[in-house]
């Protein structure tokens, strides 16, 4: 069975990042990894590509003067290393360039920290606190031109009832992360997810 051929991009420190890794290296996860990408020079993930000896890239939105070309540096330089499957962690920017959305259609996912529809955004934990709910959660979803908004893959539920800070209640969350994202990556290699409509259903591999 062929590795799944990824290309992850991510702004900050890469903390999901380093658990596809941590996946790859124990053979629990069946992907190779490309590359990592950044729009952050700053990024603590491109350091630990780095230290992985993972091919780590910062491409900056502000050398480019429209989002759209920004988006298509990121494109051709996924297509460069012949990626199959971009994984979004923490990327902190939406892909608004058509051309990129549809040569990646199905392929491209993210992984949010709230249990979507509920707290899109940039400050989902905050907001998911904030707000007092008792459970939270993160989903994994494909990637379209919507603000957290396309097809639902995986979500899983985190009871944050007892948690006195917002840090406390992300830390919960983040820790059952690191444990679902390598597993649907995973599952890339091993079958394929159908899109229907809003509905997406796994089909194993014969």
């Amino acid at each position: 069975m062929g590795k799944i051929r990824i290309g992850v991009l991510a702004s900050g420190r890469g903390s999901d990042f380093q658990s596809i890794i941590d996946g790859v290296k124990s053979g629990k996860v069946n992907a190779d990894i490309r590359l990592l990408i950044s729009d952050n020079p700053n990024a603590q993930a491109l350091q630990k590509a780095k230290d992985n000896g993972i091919p780590a890239f910062c491409i900056e939105r502000g050398k480019y003067l429209y989002r759209e070309e920004h988006d298509n540096a990121i494109r051709k330089k996924l297509e460069e290393f012949n990626v199959e499957l971009v994984v979004l962690t923490g990327y902190m920017r939406l892909i608004t360039d058509k051309k990129f959305l549809a040569d990646y259609k199905g392929r491209i996912i993210n992984i949010h920290p709230a249990l979507l529809p509920a707290f899109p955004g940039t400050h989902a934990q905050k907001d998911a606190f904030n707000y007092g709910v008792k459970i939270s959660g993160y989903t994994i979803h494909f990637v379209d031109d919507s603000l957290d908004g396309g097809p639902v893959i995986y979500q899983e539920a985190v009871d944050i009832s007892n948690c006195k800070t917002e840090d406390e209640a992300s830390a919960k969350i983040l820790e059952r992360e690191h444990v679902g994202l390598p597993m649907i990556i995973d599952s890339f290699s091993k079958g394929r997810y159908i899109i229907e409509g809003r509905r997406v259903r796994y089909v194993p591999n014969p």
